[in-house]
């Protein structure tokens, strides 16, 4: 036979023809070519295909093999029969240098380099999906039909399969055979000419019924294995007709050695005693594809239970790594052997470098790595996954769509080299005729530009992943020599380096004997070995200080036996490096890290710390991921909890970096911070409203309203909430619902989980106090507050209002809200008993904090003798310590200061009753002409310095008490402010 012509473009038939796979089929099925219709392959038309095929007299088998024949012939005229319009694409389309990373900040090349040609790409055939679709379905809909039909006979000799008599299988219910697609089948993107990966799973143990004369009783174990034996028979036994699929049961726990079917009990059971990090991966794209009606009616969700805890792990698994680079260098190495004395192989799309599989694993790794935490994440297509981890920021967007780019084209390659021949193959022709081919139908005028395109595709996904996996090539220019590292960690610990300074090298001389340390795997052993070398040596450089070392030792010593946290480690220096300085900062973050230590991953950006929280953002990822565990059915109470949590801490985690880096000021620490516990009030009341059993109304007619810190977005970390719960509802059920929606409410925000809590929570300030109702009406809230009736309010909960904010609820209760809290700041009222009680109020709270005061010698030079108040400082005899809170010239001074003018003045002056913070209501105050000129300028900056050092003591976990002459200015300049409001009559008037 002579050889078709390497000239494509003279011969008069179409692409598809060519095709020596297609031209056999044309020869042999030209009568059945018709009977499938017009257009893609979809299983609505592929069924009534088979159905004509049996009509004409072929059994079960050969309607199917014939119908996998048709299908293929119309794909390969679909996909390379027509070519469409030329789409030029830039070399700026291309990701930028530094693109794919696990956390925005660690990033790999995907750039081309400067003054590459642009190339130009001709987009040819159908899109990718309508041939992974029809393959897709095509297997599903031989797969459900070659499960019924060999039931037929199986339960003739036997009788149907029974499940036992236990708890969720009723007596005499059928016992169901699924089928499992893994990879390719199990994604939806099943390639031509694949084989397809399977396992075969039974829900229930248990015996057939057998037949009416009561004889042929089998074990389900033993009926299912022969109709895995009758499947195959039906779907991967070659004969005259050929075969419908290939197929793989390597897959199956235990391998070709396992059993052909296992029950669903006995993979529990496998994957918790036996299954490998491999397997999590094999497993990520498993689907149940057959029988329908098990997927129909839901049935075949039970195997969801079983699946998603072995792959998705609850923390961050950074162990996989480890277990990812062994199977890729067993790939490589196998093809490498392949390859040997067959240089063509090295052309191999799939298996070789930067080729379909490192684009799957990249993908992979992610999504096993942080699935767990983030549900978002999982999803079976390899294109979704690479947008999803885009969005969820874990990789580049720009990179993202160069990678969909590469696999979109190298997945077309693989199809037209198997569209030649129906081989299992992915390596490139040898033939100048048959690549010429390819290049063609891809849209390309000849070989050379199709194999640069592909070169470049290939180049891109090998350094991408490369980086992924922190397999950079070594430096061997830079002249220095690494230390030799020790054998082990029990070397290591008995041979501790002199030059590492004393408190760290006592504190690792603890590890020699530590139970923990000797129970340790050889693989952990050899990851805490490495970090601790590596702690040290930047100790020695001086990047971190010694008492971090030491922090990093207690931190990772009741860690240990949660092997994962020192994988994450030693794969992330930057993380290493950043949890080392954050530990060393102070010692509130070093208790926090370890109550939670699954947020130190959030550590890895260094776009990170130059960001500020986006409380849109935060609540739409919150969305997203509880409409993912819903997907999966896993969206119950303690999983809501636990996603509220861990996204909080992670939120908390990257403030608490900014802060330390110096990156925030405390009034911006402040604004996040208050900004967070906002916005995870808003979506817990959302959540916790949805799943109350008796709520009446889609929407709750329901506001939060702050007081304190929040509401006067001054909060720190670990600080309590103060909030006022009301409603405004007329329904009959409203005072019952609504009580119950707010202790199931509060039960959310404050229970312990496995996840730590959210907040403390403070409901002392709604009306009549502890004594009063948990949740108000809005209507007695607002009579409370304006003094009508005989309950009204005191003189102290009108100054706790004027910090109070609106956090949830309606616009229209909003509204309703600030013009109660506008009527009460801005009532009339008598200015010199305001004054007296305030001044009371304040010495309620000062004996209630005592602390040992300074002299009595810091009013401001010509004060008047105190009257009361903070400066009554006359009889105090020792200057030992001032507490930047509540001694006299402390914030709580500046606080009352700020209450009794907002109190006082804001009917004559409106600019004082915005919920602004006491730094700016001082400065207006000024503006004002309420304080002399200078003074409310001096005291706003001395409340700034007061809040800085309470910040950085609470950090510290110090007290926040201070040598006098330390602050001297900052409490002279309070001291004035308070002389002026409260000892030297009205308020400043004048110039």
């Amino acid at each position: 036979m002579s050889m078709p012509s390497t000239d494509l473009s003279a011969q008069p038939l179409a692409a598809s023809g060519y095709s020596r796979f297609v031209q056999r089929i044309r020869r042999r099925y030209a009568d059945e070519l018709a009977l499938l219709p017009p257009g893609a392959p979809e299983r609505a038309g592929m069924q009534i295909t088979y159905d004509a095929l049996q009509a004409r007299g072929l059994d079960t088998g050969s309607a199917l093999r014939v119908l996998r024949q048709l299908v293929m012939e119309r794909l390969v005229v679909l996909d390379c029969d027509h070519v469409a319009p030329t789409l030029v694409a830039s070399r700026t389309a291309l990701p930028p240098e530094g693109a794919l990373r696990l956390r925005p900040g660690e990033a790999g090349s995907a750039a081309p380099a400067d003054g590459e040609p642009t190339r130009a790409l001709i987009a040819a055939g159908v899109p990718l999906a309508v041939v992974t679709r029809a393959m897709t379905e095509l297997a599903e809909l031989a797969l459900d039909i070659a499960i019924c039909e060999s039931r037929k006979p199986l339960d003739a000799l036997h009788g149907a399969p029974q499940a036992l008599d236990m708890p969720g299988a009723p007596a005499g219910q059928r016992a169901q055979l699924w089928v499992i697609g893994m990879g390719k089948l199990g994604a939806r993107e099943l390639n031509v000419s694949s084989d397809i990966d399977l396992i075969y799973v039974y829900d229930h143990d248990g015996e057939t019924a057998g037949r009416a004369d009561g004889r042929g009783v089998i074990s389900n174990h033993e009926y299912f294995a022969q109709q895995v034996k009758a499947i195959y028979n039906l779907i991967g036994e070659a004969t005259e007709h050929g075969f419908v699929f290939r197929v793989d049961l390597a897959l199956r726990p235990n391998g070709n050695s396992g059993p052909a079917a296992v029950s669903l009990g006995a993979l529990e059971e496998y994957f918790q005693v036996q299954g490998r990090e491999w397997e999590r991966f094999a497993w990520l794209k498993s689907r149940v594809v057959a029988p329908l009606e098990c997927i129909q009616n839901g049935s075949a969700q039970a195997m969801r239970g079983s699946v998603l805890p072995f792959v998705f792990r609850r923390y961050l698994d950074y162990n996989v790594f480890d277990a990812l680079r062994i199977l890729h260098r067993q790939i490589r190495e196998h093809a490498a052997k392949r390859a040997a004395g067959h240089p063509e192989r090295a052309n191999d799309v799939k298996m070789s470098r930067g080729g379909i599989r490192e684009i799957e694993f990249t993908v992979q790794l992610l999504q096993v790595v942080r699935g767990g935490q983030f549900p978002e994440l999982r999803t079976r297509p390899t294109v979704d996954a690479l947008q999803r981890v885009a969005s969820a920021g874990l990789m580049a967007q720009a990179t993202a769509e160069a990678l969909m780019r590469a696999y979109d084209f190298l997945r077309r390659v693989e199809h037209r080299i198997q569209y030649l021949d129906d081989q299992q193959t992915h390596v490139l022709p040898t033939r100048d005729d048959d690549l010429a081919w390819i290049a063609q139908t891809l849209g390309y005028s000849s070989c050379c530009p199709f194999l640069s395109e592909l070169d470049t595709h290939r180049e891109l996904v090998a350094q991408e992943f490369d980086t992924l996996l922190g397999q950079k090539s070594e430096c061997k220019g830079c002249g220095k020599s690494a230390p030799a590292a020790p054998q082990n960690l029990d070397e290591l610990l008995e041979k501790l380096s002199d030059q590492w300074p004393d408190k760290f090298r006592a504190r690792l001389e603890l590890w020699r004997e530590h139970p923990r340390v000797l129970g340790l795997r050889d693989d952990a052993r050899t990851r805490l070995t490495r970090l601790v070398q590596r702690t040290a040596q930047w100790l020695l450089e001086g990047k971190v200080g010694e008492e971090a070392a030491v922090r990093i030792v207690d931190w990772i010593e009741p860690l240990l036996r949660r092997e994962s946290y020192l994988a994450l480690l030693v794969e992330r220096p930057a993380v290493h490096e950043r949890l080392l300085r954050l530990l060393g900062a102070a010692k509130w973050p070093a208790r926090y890290l370890l109550q939670h230590p699954g947020v130190i991953d959030e550590l890895a950006s260094d776009a990170m710390l130059h960001e500020r929280f986006d409380a849109a953002a935060f609540m739409q990822e919150l969305q997203q991921r509880l409409a993912a565990l819903r997907r999966t059915g896993e969206d119950d109470e303690e999983s809501c909890l636990n996603l509220l949590r861990r996204a909080h801490h992670a939120e908390l985690c990257r403030t608490l970096a900014r802060d330390v880096e110096g990156n925030l000021t405390v009034e911006q620490v402040a604004d996040d911070l208050s900004a967070l516990a906002e916005a995870v009030l808003k979506v817990t009341t959302d959540w916790c409203w949805q799943r109350l059993k008796n709520r009446h109304r889609e929407t709750p007619q329901f506001a939060i309203i702050a007081y304190g810190k929040l509401g006067g977005k001054e909060l720190g970390y670990g600080s309590d909430l103060d909030i006022v719960f009301v409603y405004d509802d007329e329904d009959e059920r409203a005072s019952e619902v609504y009580a119950a929606f707010v202790r199931k409410l509060i039960n959310w925000l404050t229970i312990k989980t496995g996840e730590g809590d959210l907040f403390e929570i403070d409901t002392a300030l709604r009306p009549n106090g502890n004594s009063g109702l948990l949740v108000t009406r809005f209507e007695a809230y607002a009579n409370y507050q304006q003094q009508r009736g005989s309950n009204t309010a005191w003189t102290w909960e009108h100054q706790a209002i004027t910090r109070a904010r609106f956090v949830q609820g309606s616009d229209s209760l909003r509204q309703r809200f600030d013009a109660v809290r506008l009527a009460v700041i801005s009532a009339a009222r008598d200015i010199p008993a305001l004054s007296r009680e305030i001044v009371a109020m304040r010495e309620k709270v000062r004996a209630a904090h005592p602390i040992k005061r300074p002299h009595a010698t810091l009013p401001p030079e010509g004060a008047p003798a105190p009257k009361g108040g903070p400066s009554a400082l006359k009889g105090e005899k020792t200057a030992e310590k001032f507490d930047v809170k509540h001694s006299p010239g402390g914030m709580v001074d500046a606080e009352f200061v700020v209450q009794f003018l907002v109190l006082s003045q804001s009917r004559s002056h409106p600019e004082l009753a915005d919920n602004v913070g006491n730094i700016a209501l001082l400065q207006r105050a000024e503006a004002a002409g309420l304080l002399p000129a200078g003074q409310g300028q001096a005291a706003a900056r001395a409340y700034r310095a007061l809040r800085r050092v309470q910040h950085q003591a609470r950090l510290n976990e110090e007290p926040t008490q201070v040598a006098p002459s330390a602050l001297q200015a900052e409490r002279e300049a309070i001291l004035a402010v308070w002389h002026t409001v409260f000892e030297a009559g009205e308020p400043h008037a004048g110039a």
